[in-house]
């Protein structure tokens, strides 16, 4: 190169490296991003898709994974006898049914406690509530206290302002289930008639059918009612004493649901509809979608 002015000029040339185009990779990422939600969309079309009880327990099983392990085939060291696993446990599905529902009472016992103590009406009136989650399911009881005459008059099956008001705050909780609803009376041991026509048996049976009509008034489902029992005096609540006004009272049991031996586990259950799920996308459109 010539110099200008005296002074020798240097030119410097950089030449850029890289691909452009199609020769980048930018556009990988950019396709495993869209297949990445593609895949998340399906999923939630999926989920969205499937029954309540089914969504209940997929959630359960990857809330609380009960039971998986891994183990090894003998001892209690891997180095004595090898690396060689054992079959992994499967979550059983009653499992998992059991702990949603054991969550759901829980938080509807809370709830239903937490209404009848905000009422004033209940409190001036002395109406007595137990609200337990037992081994059978949720059960509420309306129980006597005092003279026995709270809910119902001595020997009557007509009820008083505490029981109606009592059911229909119960029946606005019960009424968005969908879980079955048994219904029982109970009384003390107290004898009236001579005849036998009319006794605690029917005493106690009436109650308890009374008692279902004020929850059906209320919006729960008349099918949900599975049964309407009549105990008379057989389970008293205060075992040692069979005359006391405890024994006088309703109980709504919410009974865990029965799940047979043979449903299928979480896993199975998941697997069934992930192989639905791609045969439904791999059937071709129908003309005129």
């Amino acid at each position: 190169m010539a110099a200008r002015g005296g002074k020798k000029v240097v030119i410097v040339k950089k030449k850029i490296m890289g691909g452009g185009g199609h020769h980048g990779g930018s556009w990988k990422v950019a396709y495993a991003d869209f297949v990445t939600a593609m895949m998340a969309f399906f999923m939630v079309m999926w989920i969205l898709g499937m029954d309540d009880k089914t969504k209940q327990a997929i959630e359960g099983y990857f809330a609380n994974p009960v039971g998986y392990k891994k183990g090894f085939g003998a001892g209690s060291s891997p180095l004595s006898s090898g690396s060689s696993p054992s079959a992994i446990q499967k979550t059983p599905m009653r499992m998992i049914v059991r702990t949603t529902e054991q969550r759901t009472f829980e938080t509807l016992r809370r709830s239903i406690l937490d209404k009848l103590a905000e009422n004033d009406s209940l409190k001036k009136l002395n109406a007595v509530v137990d609200v337990q989650v037992t081994n059978e399911g949720l059960r509420i009881e309306l129980i006597e206290s005092g003279k026995g005459d709270v809910y119902f008059p001595i020997g009557s099956a007509k009820m008083n302002a505490a029981t109606m008001l009592t059911l229909q705050l119960v029946g606005a909780e019960l009424r968005e289930l969908e879980n079955k609803i048994v219904l029982e009376g109970h009384t003390d041991a107290a004898r009236y008639g001579s005849d036998g026509a009319y006794g605690n048996w029917e005493l106690s049976a009436d109650r308890a059918n009374a008692a279902r009509r004020v929850l059906q008034s209320t919006g729960v489902a008349g099918n949900r009612v599975v049964e309407v029992r009549g105990y008379a005096d057989t389970k008293p609540r205060v075992l040692n004493d069979p005359m006391a006004a405890a024994n006088r009272r309703i109980s709504i049991l919410l009974p865990f649901t029965a799940t047979p031996e043979t449903a299928p586990n979480a896993e199975s259950l998941a697997a069934q509809k992930a192989d639905s799920l791609i045969a439904n996308i791999a059937q071709p459109l129908r003309k005129g979608y």
